[in-house]
Protein backbone atom coordinates (compact mmCIF):
# COMPACT_ATOMS: atom_id res chain seq x y z
CA UNK A 1 0.00 0.00 0.00
CA UNK A 2 1.35 3.31 -0.81
CA UNK A 3 1.90 5.72 1.80
CA UNK A 4 1.06 8.42 -0.64
CA UNK A 5 -1.79 11.18 0.26
CA UNK A 6 -3.19 11.01 -3.05
CA UNK A 7 -3.11 7.03 -3.06
CA UNK A 8 -5.66 4.68 -1.21
CA UNK A 9 -7.94 1.35 -1.96
CA UNK A 10 -11.01 1.43 -3.17
CA UNK A 11 -13.61 -0.97 -2.09
CA UNK A 12 -17.17 -1.69 -2.79
CA UNK A 13 -18.42 0.39 0.52
CA UNK A 14 -16.06 3.39 0.53
CA UNK A 15 -16.39 3.48 -3.63
CA UNK A 16 -19.63 5.66 -3.44
CA UNK A 17 -18.02 8.31 -0.44
CA UNK A 18 -14.66 8.08 -1.61
CA UNK A 19 -14.30 8.06 -5.65
CA UNK A 20 -18.15 9.31 -6.93
CA UNK A 21 -18.55 12.04 -4.16
CA UNK A 22 -14.77 12.83 -3.98
CA UNK A 23 -14.88 13.10 -7.77
CA UNK A 24 -17.25 16.32 -7.90
CA UNK A 25 -14.30 18.78 -6.55
CA UNK A 26 -10.92 16.52 -7.15
CA UNK A 27 -10.72 14.10 -10.18
CA UNK A 28 -10.42 10.26 -9.57
CA UNK A 29 -8.08 7.97 -11.77
CA UNK A 30 -9.27 4.64 -10.64
CA UNK A 31 -6.68 1.61 -11.66
CA UNK A 32 -8.43 -1.66 -11.36
CA UNK A 33 -5.39 -4.43 -10.95
CA UNK A 34 -4.75 -8.13 -9.94
CA UNK A 35 -1.30 -9.49 -8.24
CA UNK A 36 -0.97 -12.04 -11.30
CA UNK A 37 -1.33 -9.02 -13.84
CA UNK A 38 2.21 -8.49 -15.19
CA UNK A 39 0.89 -5.09 -17.03
CA UNK A 40 -1.14 -4.00 -13.87
CA UNK A 41 2.39 -3.92 -12.14
CA UNK A 42 4.11 -2.32 -15.02
CA UNK A 43 1.16 0.53 -15.17
CA UNK A 44 1.12 1.19 -11.39
CA UNK A 45 4.00 2.94 -10.45
CA UNK A 46 3.41 5.21 -13.23
CA UNK A 47 0.56 5.86 -12.04
CA UNK A 48 1.67 6.30 -8.15
CA UNK A 49 4.34 8.81 -9.43
CA UNK A 50 1.65 10.90 -11.66
CA UNK A 51 -0.24 10.85 -8.68
CA UNK A 52 2.59 12.58 -6.16
CA UNK A 53 4.07 14.89 -9.16
CA UNK A 54 0.21 16.00 -9.53
CA UNK A 55 0.59 16.73 -5.42
CA UNK A 56 -3.93 16.14 -5.61
CA UNK A 57 -4.41 17.60 -8.53
CA UNK A 58 -6.38 13.97 -8.82
CA UNK A 59 -6.47 10.63 -6.75
CA UNK A 60 -5.65 7.35 -7.60
CA UNK A 61 -8.01 5.00 -6.47
CA UNK A 62 -6.49 1.84 -6.62
CA UNK A 63 -8.79 -1.56 -7.28
CA UNK A 64 -7.79 -5.21 -6.36
CA UNK A 65 -10.16 -7.06 -9.15
CA UNK A 66 -9.62 -10.54 -7.55
CA UNK A 67 -10.70 -9.07 -3.84
CA UNK A 68 -13.28 -6.74 -5.11
CA UNK A 69 -15.14 -8.62 -7.39
CA UNK A 70 -18.35 -7.49 -7.16
CA UNK A 71 -16.93 -3.83 -7.17
CA UNK A 72 -15.01 -4.57 -10.32
CA UNK A 73 -17.85 -6.15 -12.35
CA UNK A 74 -19.93 -3.07 -11.59
CA UNK A 75 -17.61 -1.27 -13.29
CA UNK A 76 -17.21 -3.39 -16.34
CA UNK A 77 -13.81 -4.20 -16.95
CA UNK A 78 -12.88 -7.03 -19.08
CA UNK A 79 -9.59 -6.98 -18.93
CA UNK A 80 -6.78 -5.90 -16.93
CA UNK A 81 -5.58 -3.63 -15.79
CA UNK A 82 -8.44 -1.02 -16.62
CA UNK A 83 -8.14 2.40 -15.67
CA UNK A 84 -11.41 4.57 -15.32
CA UNK A 85 -11.25 8.74 -14.97
CA UNK A 86 -13.78 9.49 -12.71
CA UNK A 87 -15.00 13.64 -12.74
CA UNK A 88 -18.22 15.17 -11.39
CA UNK A 89 -19.12 11.52 -10.24
CA UNK A 90 -19.06 10.54 -13.98
CA UNK A 91 -16.53 7.92 -16.25
CA UNK A 92 -15.58 11.01 -18.58
CA UNK A 93 -12.42 8.87 -19.93
CA UNK A 94 -9.64 5.90 -19.18
CA UNK A 95 -7.48 3.03 -21.13
CA UNK A 96 -7.07 -0.69 -20.74
CA UNK A 97 -3.37 -2.09 -20.65
CA UNK A 98 -0.17 -0.88 -19.64
CA UNK A 99 0.35 2.63 -21.34
CA UNK A 100 3.41 4.89 -21.44
CA UNK A 101 3.76 7.54 -19.39
CA UNK A 102 3.59 9.85 -22.22
CA UNK A 103 0.34 8.55 -23.20
CA UNK A 104 -0.91 8.32 -19.40
CA UNK A 105 -0.07 12.05 -19.57
CA UNK A 106 -2.20 12.52 -22.30
CA UNK A 107 -5.32 11.44 -20.86
CA UNK A 108 -5.13 13.06 -17.90
CA UNK A 109 -3.81 16.63 -19.24
CA UNK A 110 -7.29 16.70 -21.02
CA UNK A 111 -9.13 16.30 -17.48
CA UNK A 112 -6.71 17.26 -14.87
CA UNK A 113 -4.67 20.52 -14.44
CA UNK A 114 -0.97 20.27 -15.10
CA UNK A 115 0.94 20.87 -11.57
CA UNK A 116 3.11 23.86 -11.54
CA UNK A 117 6.52 23.58 -13.19
CA UNK A 118 9.24 23.98 -10.10
CA UNK A 119 11.20 27.62 -10.55
CA UNK A 120 13.95 25.93 -9.96
CA UNK A 121 14.40 23.10 -12.67
CA UNK A 122 12.99 25.91 -14.55
CA UNK A 123 15.91 27.86 -14.07
CA UNK A 124 18.33 24.99 -14.54
CA UNK A 125 16.65 24.34 -17.69
CA UNK A 126 17.10 27.63 -18.85
CA UNK A 127 20.75 27.79 -17.65
CA UNK A 128 21.79 24.70 -19.43
CA UNK A 129 20.31 26.09 -22.57
CA UNK A 130 22.76 28.79 -22.26
CA UNK A 131 19.85 31.60 -20.71
CA UNK A 132 22.17 32.70 -18.02
CA UNK A 133 20.32 35.78 -17.77
CA UNK A 134 16.99 33.91 -17.17
CA UNK A 135 18.16 31.72 -14.75
CA UNK A 136 19.29 34.60 -12.96
CA UNK A 137 16.43 36.63 -13.04
CA UNK A 138 14.36 33.12 -11.67
CA UNK A 139 16.73 32.29 -9.07
CA UNK A 140 16.99 35.85 -8.02
CA UNK A 141 13.04 36.24 -7.47
CA UNK A 142 13.51 32.65 -5.60
CA UNK A 143 16.07 34.29 -3.06
CA UNK A 144 13.93 37.09 -2.69
CA UNK A 145 10.71 35.07 -1.10
CA UNK A 146 13.76 32.76 0.56
CA UNK A 147 16.88 34.06 1.64
CA UNK A 148 17.92 31.19 3.73
CA UNK A 149 17.67 28.89 0.95
CA UNK A 150 21.74 28.26 0.23
CA UNK A 151 21.08 25.73 -2.21
CA UNK A 152 19.55 28.79 -4.51
CA UNK A 153 22.29 31.34 -3.23
CA UNK A 154 25.05 29.31 -4.27
CA UNK A 155 23.92 28.88 -8.18
CA UNK A 156 23.55 32.69 -8.07
CA UNK A 157 27.33 32.99 -7.08
CA UNK A 158 28.24 30.32 -9.89
CA UNK A 159 25.85 32.36 -12.47
CA UNK A 160 27.54 35.56 -11.15
CA UNK A 161 30.78 34.10 -11.46
CA UNK A 162 29.62 32.83 -15.34
CA UNK A 163 29.20 36.02 -16.12
CA UNK A 164 32.64 37.71 -14.98
CA UNK A 165 31.19 39.24 -11.76
CA UNK A 166 33.60 37.76 -9.60
CA UNK A 167 33.10 40.00 -6.96
CA UNK A 168 29.54 38.82 -6.52
CA UNK A 169 30.53 35.02 -6.63
CA UNK A 170 33.06 35.91 -3.95
CA UNK A 171 30.72 37.83 -1.63
CA UNK A 172 28.01 34.91 -1.92
CA UNK A 173 31.03 32.41 -1.07
CA UNK A 174 32.06 34.36 1.90
CA UNK A 175 28.82 34.86 3.20
CA UNK A 176 28.00 30.96 3.35
CA UNK A 177 28.02 29.08 6.85
CA UNK A 178 31.43 27.43 7.65
CA UNK A 179 30.13 24.23 7.44
CA UNK A 180 27.97 24.81 4.45
CA UNK A 181 31.43 25.76 2.64
CA UNK A 182 32.41 22.10 3.47
CA UNK A 183 29.64 20.86 0.61
CA UNK A 184 30.04 19.87 -3.01
CA UNK A 185 27.82 22.59 -4.49
CA UNK A 186 30.09 25.02 -2.44
CA UNK A 187 33.27 23.54 -3.57
CA UNK A 188 32.02 24.07 -7.03
CA UNK A 189 31.75 27.32 -6.52
CA UNK A 190 35.22 27.99 -5.02
CA UNK A 191 36.25 26.06 -7.65
CA UNK A 192 34.91 27.85 -10.78
CA UNK A 193 36.19 31.55 -9.04
CA UNK A 194 39.64 30.30 -8.28
CA UNK A 195 39.68 28.54 -11.93
CA UNK A 196 38.17 31.96 -13.58
CA UNK A 197 40.88 34.04 -11.45
CA UNK A 198 44.06 31.86 -12.56
CA UNK A 199 42.77 31.94 -16.44
CA UNK A 200 42.93 35.86 -16.03
CA UNK A 201 43.80 37.06 -19.74
CA UNK A 202 44.82 33.58 -21.30
CA UNK A 203 45.69 33.30 -25.03
CA UNK A 204 43.56 31.77 -27.59
CA UNK A 205 42.72 28.30 -27.84
CA UNK A 206 44.16 27.93 -31.34
CA UNK A 207 47.34 29.84 -30.46
CA UNK A 208 47.86 27.52 -27.54
CA UNK A 209 47.41 24.40 -29.71
CA UNK A 210 49.49 25.88 -32.11
CA UNK A 211 52.27 25.86 -29.40
CA UNK A 212 51.87 22.43 -28.01
CA UNK A 213 51.79 21.38 -32.04
CA UNK A 214 55.29 22.80 -31.83
CA UNK A 215 56.18 21.63 -28.73
CA UNK A 216 54.23 19.16 -27.07
CA UNK A 217 56.38 19.47 -24.14
CA UNK A 218 55.69 23.53 -23.83
CA UNK A 219 54.31 23.22 -20.43
CA UNK A 220 53.00 26.95 -19.77
CA UNK A 221 50.69 25.95 -23.21
CA UNK A 222 49.44 22.59 -21.29
CA UNK A 223 48.46 24.45 -17.93
CA UNK A 224 46.84 27.68 -20.46
CA UNK A 225 44.72 24.86 -22.74
CA UNK A 226 43.74 22.89 -19.44
CA UNK A 227 42.27 25.75 -18.33
CA UNK A 228 40.64 27.10 -21.57
CA UNK A 229 38.87 23.65 -21.22
CA UNK A 230 37.73 24.16 -17.57
CA UNK A 231 36.33 27.58 -18.43
CA UNK A 232 34.09 25.76 -21.37
CA UNK A 233 33.44 22.71 -19.23
CA UNK A 234 35.18 20.70 -21.62
CA UNK A 235 36.49 18.37 -18.07
CA UNK A 236 37.97 15.06 -19.54
CA UNK A 237 40.18 17.57 -22.29
CA UNK A 238 41.13 19.85 -19.66
CA UNK A 239 42.25 16.50 -16.98
CA UNK A 240 44.27 15.06 -19.99
CA UNK A 241 46.57 17.85 -20.76
CA UNK A 242 46.62 18.46 -16.91
CA UNK A 243 48.06 14.50 -16.82
CA UNK A 244 49.95 15.37 -19.43
CA UNK A 245 51.72 18.71 -17.52
CA UNK A 246 52.54 16.23 -14.68
CA UNK A 247 54.09 13.96 -17.01
CA UNK A 248 56.44 16.83 -18.59
CA UNK A 249 56.56 19.04 -15.32
CA UNK A 250 55.39 17.44 -12.34
CA UNK A 251 56.95 20.88 -10.14
CA UNK A 252 55.79 23.18 -12.83
CA UNK A 253 54.44 26.22 -10.67
CA UNK A 254 54.91 24.34 -7.71
CA UNK A 255 52.71 20.76 -8.60
CA UNK A 256 49.54 22.90 -10.24
CA UNK A 257 48.53 20.50 -12.88
CA UNK A 258 47.60 17.94 -9.45
CA UNK A 259 46.44 20.51 -7.40
CA UNK A 260 44.12 22.08 -10.15
CA UNK A 261 43.04 18.26 -10.78
CA UNK A 262 42.22 17.85 -7.22
CA UNK A 263 40.52 20.96 -7.37
CA UNK A 264 38.77 20.19 -10.76
CA UNK A 265 37.60 16.81 -9.00
CA UNK A 266 36.15 18.37 -5.84
CA UNK A 267 34.31 20.96 -8.43
CA UNK A 268 32.68 18.20 -10.49
CA UNK A 269 32.08 15.64 -7.71
CA UNK A 270 32.53 11.94 -7.18
CA UNK A 271 29.79 10.66 -9.11
CA UNK A 272 30.80 12.32 -12.87
CA UNK A 273 32.20 9.37 -14.67
CA UNK A 274 35.00 11.58 -16.23
CA UNK A 275 36.36 12.17 -12.67
CA UNK A 276 36.35 8.41 -11.74
CA UNK A 277 38.19 7.95 -14.88
CA UNK A 278 41.11 10.28 -14.50
CA UNK A 279 41.40 9.36 -10.19
CA UNK A 280 42.15 6.24 -11.35
CA UNK A 281 44.82 7.32 -14.07
CA UNK A 282 46.23 10.00 -11.43
CA UNK A 283 46.66 7.37 -8.85
CA UNK A 284 48.22 4.93 -11.66
CA UNK A 285 50.71 7.76 -12.55
CA UNK A 286 51.29 8.45 -8.74
CA UNK A 287 51.82 4.83 -7.87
Amino acid sequence: MSNSPYVFEATLENFQQQVMQASDTTPVLVDVWAEWCAPCKQLMPILEKLANEYQGGFLLAKVNADEQQQLTASLGVRSLPTVILVKNGQAVDGFNGALPESEVRKVLDKHVEAPAEDPYEVAHAKWDEGDVEGALAILTEMNQKDPDNLKVLIDIGQLKAEQGDLATAEQVYDSLPPEEKLQHQAKQLAARIKFIKQAGELPAVAELEQRLQANPEDAEALHQLALQHVLRDNNAQAMELLLQLMQVDSQYKDGIAKTTLVELFDKLGNSNPDVRTYRRKLFTLLH
